[in-house]
């Protein structure tokens, strides 16, 4: 029964489309025909609105927080799972019929609270690769690199596991930007 109750509730907060109803709230028209046609942060910049972006931003890390602080304290042992589900829910929303975001800010909100090392380093990788490269999508997947290397290193198999799983799984959320860039570059 713990398990139907963490899925419910992880998957409601994750599947909330803030960056779609932000945009349009703000008059900014639907979010998903423009840029990649996603309901992140990233894509909700591309509106020019850089408040709703951020708000964006900050709501899509808040249901992951949200959602993992709940089972940690009601359901400790399926923390990892919530994580999991909150984060699926977000690329794959009912409401939008499967299509949602990449997951990276909800990701980030989710890791705040299973470990906040491993939130500091994501951040400050990603946030280097951006100022570097100036591609989200490059940033989030090299922060994604930076993490799970970091989690295989430094600590136990059963987050490297959960980082790793994040890390294959933002890679197919990117497949698109991945395809793009190599059809530049080459």
């Amino acid at each position: 029964m713990d398990v139907l109750i963490v899925t419910f509730y992880s998957y409601i907060l994750g599947s909330i489309p803030f960056g779609l109803i932000l945009t349009k709230i703000a008059g900014l028209g639907d979010v998903r025909k423009i840029g990649s046609g996603n309901i992140g942060a990233t894509n909700v910049l591309r509106t020019g609105n850089k408040f709703i972006a951020a708000l964006t931003l900050l709501l899509d890390g808040l249901k992951g927080t949200l959602s993992v602080l709940i089972t940690t304290e009601y359901y400790n042992e399926l923390t990892y799972y919530s994580a999991v589900i909150v984060f699926l829910a977000h690329i794959f929303p009912v409401w939008l019929k499967f299509k949602g975001g990449k997951g990276v800010a909800t990701f980030i909100g989710s890791l705040l609270v299973i470990n906040f090392y491993l939130s500091v380093i994501f951040i400050s990788a990603w946030l280097i690769m951006l100022s570097i490269f100036r591609i989200s999508a490059v940033s989030a997947l090299l922060g994604y690199l930076v993490v799970t290397l970091t989690a295989f290193i430094f600590f136990d198999q059963k987050i490297f596991i959960l980082i790793l799983f994040y890390f294959v799984f933002s890679i197919f959320t990117h497949r698109q930007n991945i395809a793009s860039l190599i059809k530049e570059k080459f």
